[in-house]
Order: C-alpha cells, then structure tokens, then sequence
C-alpha cells in the first residue's frame, strides 16, 4: 500500500448566499404578450451588441470602456437597463473565460495521457492508475494521429485565451447546433427560429435597495401586481404613468413568499426576470435576491450527533447512518433516480431524490450529511478511458456540480450541513473492509453501501480501513482498545471501539495471545511462572492473535 496518496482534510460545506423563486404570469391578454415580446426583442438586440463589443475589447477592457458602453445603451433605453445589460455582458464573458481555461486542461489532460501510452511498447499492459501500451499498430497509428490533433487544439485555445478571444453565443451553442438537426430533433424551421429567438431576449433586472419595491425597472407590488419601465423606443406602448406597462396577470410566489413579501415591504434588492417557456407557451417570473453569508458550523458540532454517508452513484444514492463512533446503524438506504430524458426531468429526478435522503437524514437525528468532494474533469476525456465508451458517458452523465450545488441549498433548509470529504479509496476500502462482516441473512449489502459507510467514517474522522495500521490511512486513523471484561460490564461502563486522541499507544500493536491463554496472563502477554509441559507437539509457534470485532457498538 506504499502507494496511497495523502488525503485532503474534511470541511464543512459553506451554505447557499442567493435565493430564487418563480411564479406563473397567467391570464396574460394578447396585448400583454406583445408588450413582453417587443421588449425582450429591442433589449435582446442591446444585449448582443454590447457582448459582440464587450469581446472585440478583449483584454483592453477598463472602466473607460465600460462607461462608454453604457452610455451608448442609455440612450435607447435607460440607465438602469443599460445597467443590467451590461452586467449581464460581463458575467457572460467571465463564464466564457472559465469554460474556456478549463478546455485548455482538459486538452492538457488528454495529451498526457496519449503521449504516455504511445511511449509504451504495444501490447504493455497497463495499472489501476495508469493504463497501457495501445493493443495494435493500427490503434497507435490512429492515436498518434488525434495526438497531433488535440495538439493543434491546444495551441489554437492557448493562443486566444492569451489574446483574451472568446467565443460565445447567445442562446446556446447547442440550440444553434439543433438549427443542422431539425428532423432529429423532431423540430420544423419555424419552431426552431420561435425558440432561437426566445432565448436570445432579455427581460431582467438588477435590484436596488432604497428604491420602491427594490427594484425600478421591474416592479412587482405586494399585492402582485407587475409593471415594468419601458425603453425610450417603446414608451408608446405604456399604460402607466412614466413610461410604464402594467401587466394583467398578478403574481404570488407560493414558496418563500413571506420572505419576498419581508424584503419588499422595506425596500430591499430584489432582481427579476420574465421570460417564456416556448414548448408550453407559459410566461414565467422569477425573483431572486442574495443572503449575508451563513457561517457553518464547526466541524466537530457537525459531528457530534453521528452522520449519515452518501455514496454517489449513476442511478441511485447509497446512504447509511452511523454513530459519533463510527458504526453503523440500522439498514442501508438508498434513494433512486433516472437520469435520462430531458434537462428538466433528470433535474426533478435529482431534486426528488435529495428530499427522500435529507428527510431521512432530519429523522435519524443527525446533523450533517458526509458525501464525496466529486469532480470528474480530469476524467471524462477520451483517452483517460481509452474504448470504455460507457463507462465514459456513465460519468459524464452524473451532474456532480449541479448535484453540491442543491445539496447543500436544500440540506440548508432543513439545518443540515454538508461534510465533503476526499473521495479516493472510499469504494475499495468500504468494499474490503464493511460489505463482508455486515451481510447477514435478513441484509444484502452492495460495494455502494459500504462505500457510504467509508464516506461516513471519513467525515467522522475515523479510518475507513478499520483495524489496519495507521501509518499509511488518512489523519493518522485513531486506534482500538479493549472493551471491558463481561463480567465488570456494569461498572466499567459501555463497550467502547475508539481510543481518543490522547490514549497511550492506541497505534501500538495487539499484545500477543494465544488460543488456551489462562487468565492469569497480564496484558504484555508474559507469564508469572513457566506453563508445564504439555503433551501436545506443536509444529510451529502459534501466529493466533486477538482481534477486535469492528462492528461494536458503544451502547
């Protein structure tokens, strides 16, 4: 086991600093809808121009830049709408950036892995952690081949991210990709040009505290009626006073509404969005608005009631509960989902599962949830895997982002925090060393929920390898002790699996034993007087030594 790496320390999760909410616009008349048409149609034309002018500046951006930008949006619109846009701009922009800073070490991750299985000699066989030669020359050839072509990628995406050149397009890269795909799609021209241009408007607004509601441009009163600033070019559409439009349909945000109506009725931020859901024909708002930071508990309080393990898998949650000490508790849970089908679909379908697990979790009676710290950048690329296509697509199916992202938004809701813990090893060890001694006739245990009880184990503090030398586990794993003698029970106290920290030789090794011990034998296992002599002629030494039952409980 020389080659086990360090592992990286547990934390708490920090908690969710942003809320949003989304109501129906319904009843809206036929006249409403043109309004928010020809709205989202000028300011989806503002927002394009000022993103195509946002890129040309590349690097060369500055304040001077941006004002000019602004300046020149006012005037076909207003100032705060100039405002939003070009927020919105530069958001875009930065994501642009992000995404592409991670394809160039995605690139960087597929070369390396080409270039080291092309200096083998064909046929080598490869490690669990690195894999071999190609299996023929015909494989090498093809494979040096796409060597030279993410090469060439490389080199194209290093020198645009040093020329600070983006590539971004409004409404998604992959609906415009659909445009060459309509019959696969299921999609006619005009169906795809309605949703093309849907998505390329812009009706949204930034909050502003102080100001009526919290927010000017986009106004939505306690009683839900939504009214919102025209731009200069389309104030004759108004209805209102001051160049506004009142809509018809009202709206009532059923979840966290109190909380709305709380920060509206003091005049605090509050930002807004309209948009339309093209295949159900629906106008939809949502507000959203930021929270002050949570402070998260400390990683021990998270830890004083026991944790409940999550095992992430492609179609299912392995969970199980254990004590502050470490041992399981109870069965083995595991919360099912389909990711296939639309976004939205295998979206519900996490969303579903994550309440049956935090529900569950709230009943138990802990106070955080212990789950992997997953990222599979480095391992979706192609030739990580090499011909392992399903595997492949298998985690790059897994929405491991989206996943934290509402696991820990949602478990915050219910007071519970999150443990992430380093994610290696934990389906080996759990595997090796808890799915074997926990099968019983009444109980099937599978490598996944061992796996949660590793990630458990590991949130807790305790090793996963239990009762393996800590030399090589993670955090210098806390060591075992004795239980009491049975018939001291009583007064001894519980049974206990753990020595604390400050135990004497807890990482010392077990005093040597064997199987007629007498009881009169102390603890270093030397006698008081020499045993007769017995008749029995034993080959060898016996190697017997005593071993702690791992599954323990302290009561």
């Amino acid at each position: 086991m020389g080659g086990v790496r360090e592992l990286a320390a547990s934390f708490v999760a920090p908690g969710p600093c942003g809320v949003a909410v989304r109501d129906r616009l319904k009843h809206l008349t036929p006249r409403d809808e043109i309004v928010l048409r020809a709205v989202g149609e000028h300011q989806g034309r503002l927002a394009s121009r000022d993103l195509r002018t946002r890129c040309a500046d590349g690097l060369e951006h500055g304040k001077d830049t941006w004002a000019s930008r602004k300046r020149d949006l006012t005037a076909q619109s207003s100032s705060r709408i100039a405002g939003a846009i070009t927020k919105a701009t530069h958001d875009q922009w930065a994501l642009a950036r992000r995404c592409q800073a991670a394809h160039i070490r995605n690139l960087e991750a597929g070369i390396g892995t080409l270039r080291h299985r092309l200096a083998l000699p064909i046929g080598a066989s490869g490690t669990k952690r690195a894999a071999g030669g190609y299996r023929s020359k015909g494989e090498w050839f093809h494979k040096s081949r796409r060597l030279a072509a993410l090469e060439a990628r490389h080199d194209t995406a290093v020198r645009d991210r040093q020329a600070g050149r983006v590539r971004v397009v409004r409404g998604g890269k992959r609906l415009l990709n659909t445009r060459h795909h309509l019959t696969q799609a299921r999609l006619t021209e005009e169906q795809w040009r309605e949703r093309w241009e849907a998505e390329r408007w812009f009706i949204a607004a930034d909050g502003e505290s102080g100001k009526r509601f919290g927010n000017e441009t986009i106004r939505v009163t306690p009683d839900g009626k939504v009214s919102i600033k025209l731009p200069a070019p389309l104030a004759h559409l108004a209805n209102a006073k001051h160049g506004r439009y009142t809509l018809t349909s009202t709206a009532a945000f059923a979840h966290r509404g109190q909380e709305w109506a709380d920060r509206i009725a003091v005049n605090r931020a509050v930002a807004y969005r309209i948009h339309l859901d093209v295949d159900r024909g629906r106008w939809y708002l949502t507000a959203s608005w930021q929270r002050p930071v949570v402070q998260t508990i400390p990683l021990t309080t998270a830890r004083a009631r026991g944790m409940v393990g999550v095992d992430t898998n492609a179609d299912h949650f392995a969970a199980y509960r254990l004590d502050r000490h470490g041992n399981p508790v109870g069965e083995p849970r595991r919360f099912f989902y389909d990711l296939s089908g639309s976004a939205g679909h295998r979206d519900a379908q996490i969303r579903h599962a994550l309440t049956r697990l935090i529900h569950w979790a709230k009943q138990a009676g802990v106070a955080a949830i212990g789950i992997e710290d997953l990222d599979f950048t480095t391992e979706k690329t192609r030739e990580k895997h090499g011909h392992r296509k399903r595997f492949r697509q298998l985690i790059s199916g897994m929405p491991t982002g989206k996943l934290k992202a509402r696991l820990v938004s949602m478990a915050a809701e219910q007071g519970l925090s999150i443990v992430a813990v380093d994610p290696a090893y934990t389906s080996m060890w759990g595997a090796q060393h808890w799915q074997k001694p926990l099968v019983t006739p009444e109980r099937k245990m599978s490598r996944h929920d061992a796996a949660g009880i590793a990630i458990g184990r590991r949130a807790l503090g305790h090793p996963v390898r239990d009762g393996v030398s800590p030399a090589r586990t993670e955090l210098r794993a806390w060591g075992r002790t004795a239980p009491p003698p049975h018939d001291r029970r009583d007064r001894a106290g519980h049974r206990t699996a753990q020595a604390g920290p400050g135990t004497r030789g807890r990482d010392g090794n077990r005093p040597p034993a064997t199987d007629h011990a007498p009881g009169d034998v102390p603890p270093n296992g030397t006698r008081k007087r020499q045993p007769s002599a017995s008749s029995t002629v034993r080959d060898a030494p016996s190697t017997h030594r005593w071993v702690q039952d791992s599954l323990m409980h302290t009561g």
